[in-house]
């Protein structure tokens, strides 16, 4: 049974912004309150000093993806640029679980990794080239 376009959308919407917000929470959390060099510090440099990745990628690691996961946050949100911060979502996603496999390595992505990656992909393969409420879809309309 095939989804019409409608309900496509408005699934579409749904996830697109419970996930957007999920990663600009996530961001603004981490540059704002907690701070991007204590995040670097914490969960980055300290975290892995006893790994194979050299300090220098775990600061240039920890201090970016707070900014990005704002970013693609807000984008996501917004509609705009969907394709590509959904994108950097998912790298992002790729990132954390290799971070946390490698200090644990039968970690469980259960958590928000699996549920934040369902939602990526389900809003890639949903109808949000067609939803009326993204920048996208307007700003292809305008070009048209």
């Amino acid at each position: 049974m095939e989804l019409d376009t409608d309900n496509k959308t408005i699934a579409s919407f749904l996830a697109r912004w419970i996930v957007g917000l999920l990663f600009l929470m996530a961001g603004y959390w981490k540059v704002f309150e907690l701070g991007a060099s204590v995040h670097a510090q914490n969960f980055f440099v300290d975290g892995f000093n006893d790994h194979w990745i050299p300090v220098w990628l775990l600061w240039a690691l920890g201090l970016t993806i707070p900014y990005l996961e704002l970013l693609v946050g807000l984008l996501t949100c917004l509609g705009l640029r969907t394709k590509e911060s959904l994108t950097i979502m998912g790298l992002l996603l790729i990132v954390t679980t290799y971070g946390h496999a490698l200090q644990t390595p039968l970690f469980d992505i259960d958590g928000h990794t699996f549920t934040r990656l369902a939602l990526i992909i389900f809003v890639l393969l949903a109808g949000w080239s067609k939803d009326k409420s993204t920048l996208d879809y307007w700003l292809k309309k305008r070009s048209d």
